[in-house]
Protein backbone atom coordinates (compact mmCIF):
# COMPACT_ATOMS: atom_id res chain seq x y z
CA UNK A 1 0.00 0.00 0.00
CA UNK A 2 1.55 3.17 -1.36
CA UNK A 3 1.88 6.54 1.39
CA UNK A 4 -0.57 8.66 -0.21
CA UNK A 5 -3.42 5.93 0.28
CA UNK A 6 -2.41 4.73 3.99
CA UNK A 7 -3.25 9.09 4.38
CA UNK A 8 -6.20 8.69 2.85
CA UNK A 9 -7.63 5.61 4.47
CA UNK A 10 -6.69 6.66 8.69
CA UNK A 11 -8.60 10.09 8.12
CA UNK A 12 -11.56 7.76 6.79
CA UNK A 13 -11.27 5.55 9.30
CA UNK A 14 -11.32 7.91 12.16
CA UNK A 15 -14.17 9.65 10.67
CA UNK A 16 -16.38 6.58 9.73
CA UNK A 17 -15.63 5.70 13.67
CA UNK A 18 -16.89 9.08 15.49
CA UNK A 19 -20.03 8.40 13.21
CA UNK A 20 -20.43 5.20 14.18
CA UNK A 21 -20.13 6.36 17.95
CA UNK A 22 -22.45 9.36 17.01
CA UNK A 23 -25.29 6.95 15.69
CA UNK A 24 -24.65 4.81 18.38
CA UNK A 25 -25.24 7.60 21.11
CA UNK A 26 -28.71 8.52 19.24
CA UNK A 27 -29.99 5.46 18.29
CA UNK A 28 -28.12 2.63 20.19
CA UNK A 29 -29.57 2.34 23.38
CA UNK A 30 -33.59 1.75 24.27
CA UNK A 31 -35.35 4.21 26.32
CA UNK A 32 -36.23 1.91 29.22
CA UNK A 33 -37.37 5.04 30.82
CA UNK A 34 -40.39 5.66 28.75
CA UNK A 35 -41.95 2.45 30.33
CA UNK A 36 -44.83 3.98 32.89
CA UNK A 37 -45.38 3.19 36.32
CA UNK A 38 -48.67 1.56 37.60
CA UNK A 39 -50.00 4.79 40.67
CA UNK A 40 -52.54 4.65 43.17
CA UNK A 41 -55.28 6.99 42.94
CA UNK A 42 -57.40 6.60 46.11
CA UNK A 43 -57.95 4.75 49.27
CA UNK A 44 -61.17 3.40 48.59
CA UNK A 45 -61.86 -0.24 47.15
CA UNK A 46 -64.84 -1.69 45.53
CA UNK A 47 -66.62 -4.37 47.42
CA UNK A 48 -69.24 -5.85 45.19
CA UNK A 49 -68.89 -8.66 43.07
CA UNK A 50 -68.37 -7.45 38.96
CA UNK A 51 -69.82 -9.23 36.18
CA UNK A 52 -67.80 -10.98 33.70
CA UNK A 53 -67.17 -9.05 30.63
CA UNK A 54 -67.47 -10.58 27.54
CA UNK A 55 -63.36 -10.93 26.64
CA UNK A 56 -63.40 -13.54 29.68
CA UNK A 57 -61.52 -16.78 28.71
CA UNK A 58 -62.88 -20.33 29.16
CA UNK A 59 -61.72 -23.48 30.65
CA UNK A 60 -61.62 -25.59 27.59
CA UNK A 61 -63.46 -29.16 28.56
CA UNK A 62 -61.42 -32.54 28.18
CA UNK A 63 -62.17 -35.97 28.37
CA UNK A 64 -61.78 -36.14 32.37
CA UNK A 65 -63.08 -32.88 33.27
CA UNK A 66 -66.42 -31.50 32.56
CA UNK A 67 -66.30 -27.73 30.46
CA UNK A 68 -66.37 -24.51 33.06
CA UNK A 69 -66.59 -20.99 32.74
CA UNK A 70 -63.84 -19.28 33.60
CA UNK A 71 -62.73 -16.22 34.89
CA UNK A 72 -63.52 -13.30 32.92
CA UNK A 73 -60.31 -10.44 32.83
CA UNK A 74 -61.88 -6.99 31.98
CA UNK A 75 -60.57 -4.88 29.73
CA UNK A 76 -57.55 -2.15 31.45
CA UNK A 77 -59.30 0.62 30.52
CA UNK A 78 -62.99 0.21 31.34
CA UNK A 79 -62.26 -1.47 34.36
CA UNK A 80 -59.11 -0.45 36.70
CA UNK A 81 -59.31 2.89 35.49
CA UNK A 82 -61.74 3.98 38.40
CA UNK A 83 -60.17 1.56 41.02
CA UNK A 84 -57.03 1.70 43.18
CA UNK A 85 -54.05 -0.40 43.50
CA UNK A 86 -52.86 -2.36 46.52
CA UNK A 87 -49.51 -1.25 46.52
CA UNK A 88 -46.99 -3.79 48.08
CA UNK A 89 -43.05 -3.46 48.41
CA UNK A 90 -40.31 -5.68 49.40
CA UNK A 91 -36.35 -5.77 49.14
CA UNK A 92 -36.70 -7.55 45.83
CA UNK A 93 -40.50 -7.10 44.54
CA UNK A 94 -42.43 -3.78 44.27
CA UNK A 95 -46.22 -4.90 43.09
CA UNK A 96 -49.47 -3.31 42.55
CA UNK A 97 -52.70 -6.01 43.06
CA UNK A 98 -55.98 -5.28 41.47
CA UNK A 99 -58.59 -5.75 43.99
CA UNK A 100 -60.89 -6.72 41.20
CA UNK A 101 -60.21 -10.25 41.25
CA UNK A 102 -56.57 -9.84 43.17
CA UNK A 103 -54.34 -9.86 40.29
CA UNK A 104 -50.79 -8.53 39.75
CA UNK A 105 -51.00 -6.03 37.34
CA UNK A 106 -47.52 -4.53 37.97
CA UNK A 107 -44.49 -5.82 39.35
CA UNK A 108 -40.98 -3.57 39.23
CA UNK A 109 -37.76 -5.25 40.59
CA UNK A 110 -35.35 -3.30 43.05
CA UNK A 111 -32.25 -5.06 42.37
CA UNK A 112 -32.46 -4.86 38.66
CA UNK A 113 -32.15 -1.33 37.49
CA UNK A 114 -34.06 -0.05 33.87
CA UNK A 115 -30.09 0.37 32.57
CA UNK A 116 -27.56 1.21 33.95
CA UNK A 117 -28.00 5.00 34.35
CA UNK A 118 -31.47 5.34 35.39
CA UNK A 119 -32.84 4.82 39.00
CA UNK A 120 -35.89 3.40 38.01
CA UNK A 121 -36.68 -0.47 38.56
CA UNK A 122 -37.16 -2.28 35.72
CA UNK A 123 -40.56 -3.38 35.18
CA UNK A 124 -41.32 -6.82 34.06
CA UNK A 125 -45.29 -6.81 34.35
CA UNK A 126 -47.19 -3.47 33.83
CA UNK A 127 -50.83 -3.09 32.01
CA UNK A 128 -50.44 0.67 30.07
CA UNK A 129 -50.59 1.95 26.58
CA UNK A 130 -46.93 0.90 25.65
CA UNK A 131 -47.26 -2.72 26.96
CA UNK A 132 -49.74 -4.75 28.67
CA UNK A 133 -48.52 -7.91 30.34
CA UNK A 134 -49.92 -9.32 33.63
CA UNK A 135 -50.52 -12.26 36.10
CA UNK A 136 -53.89 -13.16 36.96
CA UNK A 137 -55.12 -15.89 38.77
CA UNK A 138 -59.13 -16.25 39.96
CA UNK A 139 -61.19 -18.96 41.83
CA UNK A 140 -63.88 -20.60 40.31
CA UNK A 141 -67.11 -21.26 42.42
CA UNK A 142 -69.80 -23.17 40.97
CA UNK A 143 -69.03 -22.27 37.57
CA UNK A 144 -70.00 -18.95 38.18
CA UNK A 145 -68.67 -16.46 35.70
CA UNK A 146 -67.81 -13.08 37.70
CA UNK A 147 -64.86 -12.02 39.30
CA UNK A 148 -64.76 -11.37 42.73
CA UNK A 149 -64.49 -7.66 43.86
CA UNK A 150 -61.89 -8.02 47.26
CA UNK A 151 -61.69 -6.02 50.53
CA UNK A 152 -58.12 -5.28 51.16
CA UNK A 153 -57.50 -4.75 54.45
CA UNK A 154 -55.05 -2.17 53.85
CA UNK A 155 -53.97 -0.20 51.22
CA UNK A 156 -50.14 -0.58 51.06
CA UNK A 157 -47.86 -3.00 52.34
CA UNK A 158 -44.48 -2.92 52.83
CA UNK A 159 -42.00 -5.66 54.08
CA UNK A 160 -40.11 -4.73 57.40
CA UNK A 161 -36.29 -4.81 57.79
CA UNK A 162 -36.65 -7.56 60.15
CA UNK A 163 -39.35 -9.46 58.47
CA UNK A 164 -39.08 -12.41 56.58
CA UNK A 165 -42.63 -12.64 55.09
CA UNK A 166 -45.31 -10.24 54.34
CA UNK A 167 -48.94 -11.59 53.75
CA UNK A 168 -51.45 -9.39 51.89
CA UNK A 169 -54.87 -10.51 52.24
CA UNK A 170 -58.19 -9.70 50.68
CA UNK A 171 -61.34 -10.85 51.66
CA UNK A 172 -64.41 -11.58 49.96
CA UNK A 173 -68.14 -12.83 50.62
CA UNK A 174 -69.56 -15.05 47.39
CA UNK A 175 -73.30 -16.25 48.28
CA UNK A 176 -72.32 -17.43 51.63
CA UNK A 177 -69.08 -18.36 50.95
CA UNK A 178 -66.29 -16.86 52.86
CA UNK A 179 -63.07 -16.28 50.70
CA UNK A 180 -59.98 -15.37 51.68
CA UNK A 181 -56.73 -14.38 48.97
CA UNK A 182 -53.87 -14.62 50.82
CA UNK A 183 -50.47 -13.40 49.16
CA UNK A 184 -47.07 -14.18 50.67
CA UNK A 185 -43.86 -12.39 50.05
CA UNK A 186 -40.78 -13.65 51.42
CA UNK A 187 -37.37 -11.35 52.46
CA UNK A 188 -34.72 -12.38 48.88
CA UNK A 189 -37.48 -14.03 46.90
CA UNK A 190 -39.26 -13.61 43.66
CA UNK A 191 -41.97 -15.81 44.30
CA UNK A 192 -45.15 -15.48 45.63
CA UNK A 193 -47.47 -17.93 47.34
CA UNK A 194 -51.24 -17.33 45.77
CA UNK A 195 -53.22 -18.97 48.51
CA UNK A 196 -57.48 -19.19 48.69
CA UNK A 197 -58.54 -19.97 51.99
CA UNK A 198 -62.60 -21.08 51.80
CA UNK A 199 -64.96 -21.41 54.14
CA UNK A 200 -68.13 -22.44 53.25
CA UNK A 201 -70.89 -21.16 55.33
CA UNK A 202 -74.14 -22.51 53.53
CA UNK A 203 -75.90 -25.42 54.04
CA UNK A 204 -74.53 -27.04 50.61
CA UNK A 205 -71.43 -28.35 49.13
CA UNK A 206 -69.35 -26.08 46.59
CA UNK A 207 -67.09 -26.75 44.08
CA UNK A 208 -63.74 -24.69 43.98
CA UNK A 209 -61.14 -24.00 41.26
CA UNK A 210 -57.70 -22.39 41.02
CA UNK A 211 -57.04 -20.72 37.63
CA UNK A 212 -53.67 -18.89 37.04
CA UNK A 213 -52.98 -16.91 33.66
CA UNK A 214 -50.41 -14.87 32.38
CA UNK A 215 -51.51 -12.56 29.67
CA UNK A 216 -49.24 -10.49 27.52
CA UNK A 217 -49.65 -8.49 24.43
CA UNK A 218 -47.17 -8.47 21.20
CA UNK A 219 -44.36 -5.75 22.47
CA UNK A 220 -41.19 -5.89 21.81
CA UNK A 221 -39.18 -7.45 24.31
CA UNK A 222 -37.81 -4.19 26.49
CA UNK A 223 -34.94 -6.17 28.39
CA UNK A 224 -33.49 -7.14 24.67
CA UNK A 225 -31.56 -4.19 23.53
CA UNK A 226 -29.92 -3.37 20.48
CA UNK A 227 -27.76 -6.19 18.84
CA UNK A 228 -26.77 -7.54 14.90
CA UNK A 229 -26.62 -11.34 17.22
CA UNK A 230 -29.02 -13.84 17.89
CA UNK A 231 -32.07 -12.63 20.22
CA UNK A 232 -33.43 -14.64 23.13
CA UNK A 233 -37.01 -16.43 23.10
CA UNK A 234 -40.17 -14.01 23.64
CA UNK A 235 -43.12 -16.52 24.29
CA UNK A 236 -44.38 -19.06 26.48
CA UNK A 237 -43.52 -22.33 27.54
CA UNK A 238 -44.90 -25.16 29.61
CA UNK A 239 -43.89 -27.48 31.25
CA UNK A 240 -44.76 -31.64 32.28
CA UNK A 241 -43.19 -34.81 33.40
CA UNK A 242 -43.52 -35.84 29.76
CA UNK A 243 -42.31 -32.44 28.29
CA UNK A 244 -39.88 -31.04 30.43
CA UNK A 245 -39.54 -27.76 28.71
CA UNK A 246 -41.60 -26.75 25.73
CA UNK A 247 -42.17 -23.30 23.80
CA UNK A 248 -45.29 -22.31 22.66
CA UNK A 249 -44.81 -19.47 20.11
CA UNK A 250 -47.31 -16.43 20.42
CA UNK A 251 -48.15 -17.05 16.94
CA UNK A 252 -49.40 -20.37 18.06
CA UNK A 253 -51.24 -19.02 20.51
CA UNK A 254 -52.96 -16.18 18.42
CA UNK A 255 -53.97 -18.83 15.47
CA UNK A 256 -55.02 -21.65 19.06
CA UNK A 257 -52.46 -24.24 17.74
CA UNK A 258 -51.60 -26.04 20.87
CA UNK A 259 -53.18 -28.77 21.99
CA UNK A 260 -54.23 -28.71 25.98
CA UNK A 261 -52.26 -30.99 28.28
CA UNK A 262 -53.64 -32.58 31.50
CA UNK A 263 -50.54 -33.86 33.65
CA UNK A 264 -49.56 -34.35 36.78
CA UNK A 265 -47.47 -31.08 38.12
CA UNK A 266 -45.50 -29.14 35.99
CA UNK A 267 -45.96 -24.90 35.31
CA UNK A 268 -46.27 -22.26 32.37
CA UNK A 269 -44.19 -19.46 31.94
CA UNK A 270 -43.87 -16.08 30.08
CA UNK A 271 -40.36 -15.88 28.78
CA UNK A 272 -38.06 -12.75 27.66
CA UNK A 273 -34.37 -12.51 27.96
CA UNK A 274 -32.66 -12.50 31.71
CA UNK A 275 -36.72 -12.15 32.96
CA UNK A 276 -39.49 -14.58 33.38
CA UNK A 277 -43.27 -15.00 34.89
CA UNK A 278 -44.11 -18.34 35.79
CA UNK A 279 -47.35 -20.05 37.72
CA UNK A 280 -46.00 -23.38 39.54
CA UNK A 281 -49.53 -25.30 40.48
CA UNK A 282 -49.02 -27.73 43.16
CA UNK A 283 -46.69 -30.83 42.23
CA UNK A 284 -48.77 -33.64 43.89
CA UNK A 285 -52.26 -32.46 41.88
CA UNK A 286 -53.64 -33.10 38.10
CA UNK A 287 -53.62 -29.94 36.16
CA UNK A 288 -55.13 -28.41 32.90
CA UNK A 289 -52.79 -26.82 30.53
CA UNK A 290 -54.25 -24.98 27.64
CA UNK A 291 -53.83 -21.18 25.92
CA UNK A 292 -55.79 -18.88 24.68
CA UNK A 293 -56.61 -15.09 23.67
CA UNK A 294 -58.40 -12.61 25.86
CA UNK A 295 -60.98 -9.04 24.73
CA UNK A 296 -57.69 -7.13 24.29
CA UNK A 297 -56.06 -10.00 22.22
CA UNK A 298 -53.37 -10.64 24.45
CA UNK A 299 -52.03 -14.32 24.28
CA UNK A 300 -52.62 -15.90 27.36
CA UNK A 301 -51.14 -19.23 29.03
CA UNK A 302 -53.14 -20.75 31.68
CA UNK A 303 -53.62 -23.43 34.17
CA UNK A 304 -56.61 -24.84 35.84
CA UNK A 305 -55.94 -26.98 38.70
CA UNK A 306 -58.41 -29.73 39.80
CA UNK A 307 -61.94 -29.17 40.96
CA UNK A 308 -62.62 -29.66 44.66
CA UNK A 309 -65.16 -30.03 46.44
CA UNK A 310 -66.15 -27.95 49.79
CA UNK A 311 -68.63 -29.67 52.14
CA UNK A 312 -71.16 -27.56 53.70
CA UNK A 313 -69.75 -25.64 56.47
CA UNK A 314 -66.51 -27.08 55.78
CA UNK A 315 -63.11 -25.21 54.56
CA UNK A 316 -60.22 -25.60 51.78
CA UNK A 317 -57.93 -24.04 50.72
CA UNK A 318 -56.15 -24.15 46.93
CA UNK A 319 -52.82 -22.06 45.57
CA UNK A 320 -50.26 -21.97 43.65
CA UNK A 321 -46.87 -20.31 43.44
CA UNK A 322 -46.20 -17.70 41.19
CA UNK A 323 -42.68 -16.36 39.82
CA UNK A 324 -41.50 -13.09 38.50
CA UNK A 325 -37.91 -12.47 38.56
CA UNK A 326 -34.81 -12.38 37.29
CA UNK A 327 -33.77 -15.95 35.26
CA UNK A 328 -31.47 -17.00 37.78
CA UNK A 329 -31.07 -21.07 37.96
CA UNK A 330 -30.91 -21.13 41.47
CA UNK A 331 -33.96 -19.60 42.43
CA UNK A 332 -36.03 -21.30 39.49
CA UNK A 333 -34.96 -24.71 40.98
CA UNK A 334 -36.55 -23.90 44.09
CA UNK A 335 -40.17 -23.11 42.49
CA UNK A 336 -40.51 -25.99 40.71
CA UNK A 337 -38.67 -28.97 39.05
CA UNK A 338 -37.01 -27.80 35.18
CA UNK A 339 -37.76 -24.53 35.55
CA UNK A 340 -34.48 -23.42 35.41
CA UNK A 341 -34.99 -24.82 31.48
CA UNK A 342 -35.94 -21.34 30.90
CA UNK A 343 -32.33 -19.86 31.00
CA UNK A 344 -32.42 -21.23 27.35
CA UNK A 345 -29.09 -22.38 26.29
CA UNK A 346 -30.60 -23.98 23.10
CA UNK A 347 -29.65 -27.18 21.49
CA UNK A 348 -26.18 -27.23 23.02
CA UNK A 349 -27.46 -27.16 26.38
CA UNK A 350 -25.52 -29.96 27.86
CA UNK A 351 -22.45 -28.08 26.82
CA UNK A 352 -23.48 -24.55 27.96
CA UNK A 353 -24.80 -25.93 31.59
CA UNK A 354 -21.46 -26.43 32.66
CA UNK A 355 -19.80 -24.06 31.53
CA UNK A 356 -22.13 -21.71 33.47
CA UNK A 357 -21.02 -23.78 36.68
CA UNK A 358 -17.64 -23.35 35.84
CA UNK A 359 -18.14 -19.45 35.47
CA UNK A 360 -19.87 -19.58 38.25
CA UNK A 361 -17.27 -20.97 40.56
CA UNK A 362 -14.67 -18.78 39.12
CA UNK A 363 -17.06 -15.96 40.09
CA UNK A 364 -17.02 -17.13 43.75
CA UNK A 365 -13.06 -16.65 44.05
CA UNK A 366 -12.47 -13.34 41.49
CA UNK A 367 -15.82 -11.74 42.12
CA UNK A 368 -16.10 -10.40 38.82
CA UNK A 369 -17.96 -11.51 35.73
CA UNK A 370 -15.28 -10.04 33.33
CA UNK A 371 -12.56 -11.60 35.04
CA UNK A 372 -14.34 -14.68 35.26
CA UNK A 373 -15.15 -14.93 31.58
CA UNK A 374 -11.20 -13.76 30.76
CA UNK A 375 -10.05 -16.91 33.00
CA UNK A 376 -12.93 -19.19 31.68
CA UNK A 377 -11.85 -18.77 28.16
CA UNK A 378 -7.85 -19.48 29.57
CA UNK A 379 -9.50 -22.44 30.86
CA UNK A 380 -11.69 -23.90 27.43
CA UNK A 381 -8.53 -23.15 25.69
CA UNK A 382 -6.23 -25.42 27.49
CA UNK A 383 -8.31 -28.22 27.09
CA UNK A 384 -8.71 -27.35 23.67
CA UNK A 385 -5.07 -27.21 23.17
CA UNK A 386 -4.32 -30.59 21.82
CA UNK A 387 -7.22 -30.04 19.05
CA UNK A 388 -5.72 -26.98 18.24
CA UNK A 389 -2.28 -27.79 17.90
CA UNK A 390 -3.37 -30.54 15.24
CA UNK A 391 -4.60 -27.52 12.75
CA UNK A 392 -1.95 -25.00 13.74
CA UNK A 393 0.47 -27.73 12.90
CA UNK A 394 -1.20 -28.40 9.66
CA UNK A 395 -1.89 -24.93 8.69
CA UNK A 396 2.09 -24.01 9.55
CA UNK A 397 3.35 -26.73 7.16
CA UNK A 398 0.80 -25.52 4.53
CA UNK A 399 2.65 -21.94 5.41
CA UNK A 400 6.35 -23.14 5.49
CA UNK A 401 5.40 -25.15 1.91
CA UNK A 402 3.15 -22.37 0.47
CA UNK A 403 5.64 -21.53 -2.29
CA UNK A 404 6.52 -24.90 -3.51
CA UNK A 405 2.60 -25.17 -4.03
CA UNK A 406 2.27 -22.38 -5.68
CA UNK A 407 5.37 -23.98 -8.37
CA UNK A 408 3.36 -26.68 -8.66
CA UNK A 409 0.14 -24.35 -9.41
CA UNK A 410 2.31 -22.19 -11.95
CA UNK A 411 3.58 -25.36 -13.52
CA UNK A 412 0.15 -27.07 -14.01
CA UNK A 413 -2.05 -24.22 -13.95
CA UNK A 414 -3.62 -24.74 -17.44
CA UNK A 415 -4.22 -28.53 -16.75
CA UNK A 416 -5.96 -29.07 -13.74
CA UNK A 417 -6.47 -32.37 -13.77
CA UNK A 418 -2.79 -32.92 -13.67
CA UNK A 419 -2.29 -30.34 -11.09
CA UNK A 420 -4.81 -31.79 -8.71
CA UNK A 421 -2.70 -35.31 -9.27
CA UNK A 422 0.47 -33.64 -8.45
CA UNK A 423 -0.92 -31.99 -5.23
CA UNK A 424 -2.12 -34.80 -3.89
CA UNK A 425 1.42 -36.71 -4.35
CA UNK A 426 3.13 -33.38 -2.77
CA UNK A 427 0.54 -33.87 -0.05
CA UNK A 428 1.68 -37.69 1.12
CA UNK A 429 5.13 -36.84 0.33
CA UNK A 430 5.11 -33.85 3.03
CA UNK A 431 2.25 -35.62 5.21
CA UNK A 432 -0.15 -33.20 4.68
CA UNK A 433 -3.67 -33.29 5.33
CA UNK A 434 -5.35 -30.18 3.66
CA UNK A 435 -8.50 -30.65 6.30
CA UNK A 436 -6.25 -30.74 8.82
CA UNK A 437 -6.34 -27.46 9.57
CA UNK A 438 -10.42 -27.28 9.68
CA UNK A 439 -11.59 -30.82 11.19
CA UNK A 440 -10.40 -29.23 14.79
CA UNK A 441 -11.61 -26.33 14.49
CA UNK A 442 -15.01 -27.89 13.44
CA UNK A 443 -15.30 -30.23 16.45
CA UNK A 444 -14.47 -26.95 18.76
CA UNK A 445 -17.27 -24.99 17.33
CA UNK A 446 -19.85 -26.35 19.48
CA UNK A 447 -17.73 -25.35 22.63
CA UNK A 448 -18.12 -21.56 20.97
CA UNK A 449 -21.49 -21.81 20.35
CA UNK A 450 -22.53 -23.30 23.71
CA UNK A 451 -20.09 -20.30 25.38
CA UNK A 452 -21.95 -17.50 22.84
CA UNK A 453 -25.60 -18.94 24.13
CA UNK A 454 -24.27 -18.91 28.01
CA UNK A 455 -23.01 -15.77 28.09
CA UNK A 456 -25.66 -14.53 26.12
CA UNK A 457 -28.49 -15.69 28.38
CA UNK A 458 -26.90 -15.23 31.54
CA UNK A 459 -28.42 -12.61 33.95
CA UNK A 460 -25.93 -12.27 36.07
CA UNK A 461 -23.76 -10.21 33.27
CA UNK A 462 -26.54 -7.87 33.25
CA UNK A 463 -25.25 -4.48 34.27
CA UNK A 464 -22.21 -6.12 35.85
CA UNK A 465 -19.09 -3.84 35.29
CA UNK A 466 -15.48 -5.00 34.16
CA UNK A 467 -12.53 -2.93 33.92
CA UNK A 468 -12.43 1.10 33.46
CA UNK A 469 -15.39 2.25 30.75
CA UNK A 470 -16.80 -1.25 30.53
CA UNK A 471 -19.62 -0.85 33.05
CA UNK A 472 -22.03 -3.53 31.80
CA UNK A 473 -21.51 -6.96 30.08
CA UNK A 474 -25.01 -7.13 28.66
CA UNK A 475 -24.74 -4.57 26.24
CA UNK A 476 -21.75 -2.92 23.44
CA UNK A 477 -18.96 -1.59 24.14
CA UNK A 478 -19.74 2.57 24.46
CA UNK A 479 -16.36 2.96 22.32
CA UNK A 480 -16.23 0.14 20.31
CA UNK A 481 -12.53 -0.10 21.56
CA UNK A 482 -12.68 -4.13 22.03
CA UNK A 483 -14.77 -4.88 18.47
CA UNK A 484 -11.70 -3.59 16.89
CA UNK A 485 -8.92 -4.73 19.18
CA UNK A 486 -11.04 -8.32 18.72
CA UNK A 487 -10.70 -7.40 14.29
CA UNK A 488 -6.89 -6.70 15.17
CA UNK A 489 -6.12 -9.91 16.92
CA UNK A 490 -8.40 -11.54 13.82
CA UNK A 491 -6.03 -10.10 11.57
CA UNK A 492 -2.87 -10.85 13.54
CA UNK A 493 -3.80 -14.27 13.57
CA UNK A 494 -4.76 -14.32 9.49
CA UNK A 495 -1.40 -13.38 8.90
CA UNK A 496 -0.09 -16.23 10.69
CA UNK A 497 -2.18 -18.65 8.32
CA UNK A 498 -1.41 -19.90 4.93
CA UNK A 499 -2.21 -17.57 2.15
CA UNK A 500 -5.09 -19.07 0.09
CA UNK A 501 -4.07 -20.43 -3.57
CA UNK A 502 -7.24 -19.21 -5.11
CA UNK A 503 -6.59 -14.89 -5.45
CA UNK A 504 -10.61 -14.83 -5.18
CA UNK A 505 -10.78 -16.62 -1.58
CA UNK A 506 -7.30 -14.66 -0.83
CA UNK A 507 -9.15 -11.26 -0.73
CA UNK A 508 -12.26 -12.71 0.73
CA UNK A 509 -10.07 -13.66 3.74
CA UNK A 510 -8.85 -10.10 4.22
CA UNK A 511 -11.90 -8.75 4.40
CA UNK A 512 -13.23 -11.24 6.86
CA UNK A 513 -11.55 -9.27 9.91
CA UNK A 514 -13.35 -5.89 8.89
CA UNK A 515 -16.61 -7.79 8.06
CA UNK A 516 -16.74 -9.62 11.95
CA UNK A 517 -15.30 -6.35 13.47
CA UNK A 518 -18.46 -4.65 11.85
CA UNK A 519 -21.17 -7.41 13.30
CA UNK A 520 -19.03 -7.54 16.97
CA UNK A 521 -19.94 -4.25 17.47
CA UNK A 522 -23.25 -4.38 19.19
CA UNK A 523 -22.65 -7.35 20.69
CA UNK A 524 -22.51 -7.57 24.50
CA UNK A 525 -18.98 -6.78 25.67
CA UNK A 526 -19.26 -10.08 27.56
CA UNK A 527 -19.26 -11.82 24.49
CA UNK A 528 -16.96 -9.86 22.63
CA UNK A 529 -14.31 -9.79 25.68
CA UNK A 530 -14.17 -13.68 25.40
CA UNK A 531 -13.73 -13.41 21.16
CA UNK A 532 -10.93 -10.95 22.09
CA UNK A 533 -9.28 -13.53 24.79
CA UNK A 534 -9.61 -16.33 22.52
CA UNK A 535 -8.11 -14.59 19.89
CA UNK A 536 -4.85 -13.19 21.79
CA UNK A 537 -4.85 -16.76 23.26
CA UNK A 538 -4.73 -18.46 19.89
CA UNK A 539 -2.52 -15.77 17.89
CA UNK A 540 0.09 -16.69 20.74
CA UNK A 541 -0.15 -20.50 20.60
CA UNK A 542 -0.25 -20.34 16.90
CA UNK A 543 2.77 -18.29 16.31
CA UNK A 544 4.84 -20.92 18.71
CA UNK A 545 3.59 -23.82 16.88
CA UNK A 546 4.20 -21.76 13.35
CA UNK A 547 7.99 -20.79 14.62
CA UNK A 548 8.88 -24.70 15.39
CA UNK A 549 7.90 -25.49 12.53
CA UNK A 550 9.51 -23.22 10.27
CA UNK A 551 12.46 -24.09 12.08
CA UNK A 552 12.31 -27.74 11.73
CA UNK A 553 14.46 -28.62 8.63
CA UNK A 554 13.19 -31.97 8.60
CA UNK A 555 9.62 -30.05 6.73
CA UNK A 556 10.33 -29.41 3.30
CA UNK A 557 12.98 -31.01 2.76
CA UNK A 558 14.25 -31.20 -0.68
CA UNK A 559 11.67 -28.88 -1.66
CA UNK A 560 12.07 -27.40 -5.57
CA UNK A 561 12.33 -24.02 -5.84
CA UNK A 562 11.40 -22.25 -9.06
Amino acid sequence: MDVKRLLLLIPLAVLAYLLVIEWNQDYGQPNYDSVPEVTQRSNSAPTSNVEDDEGGLAVPSTSSQQSAVGEGIPDTESETSSRDFIAVTTDVLDVRIDPHGGDIVYAALPQHKLSLDSDRNYVLLSDNSSRSYVARSGLQLDGQASRIAFTPENSEYRLGDNDKELNVDLTADVNGVEVIKRLTFERGSYAVNVNYYLANNTDAPVSARFIGQLARDNSPDPSSGVSMGMKSYLGAAYSTPEARYEKIDFEDIQSNNFENREAQGGWIAIIQHYFVSAWAPEQDQQNLYYVTTDSSNRSVVAFAGPTSTVAADGEASLGATLYMGPKVQDYLEQVAPNLRLTVDYGWLWFIANPLFWLLDHIHEIVGNWGWSIVLLTVLVKTVLFPLSAKAYKSMGRMRKLGPEMQRLKEMYGDDRQKMSQEMMKFYQKEKINPLGGCLPIVIQMPVFIALYWMLLESVELRHAPFIFWIQDLSVKDPYFILPILMGISMFVQQMLNPTPPDPMQAKIMKMLPIIFTFFFLWFPAGLVIYWVVNNIISVAQQYYITRKIENDPSIGKGMKTK
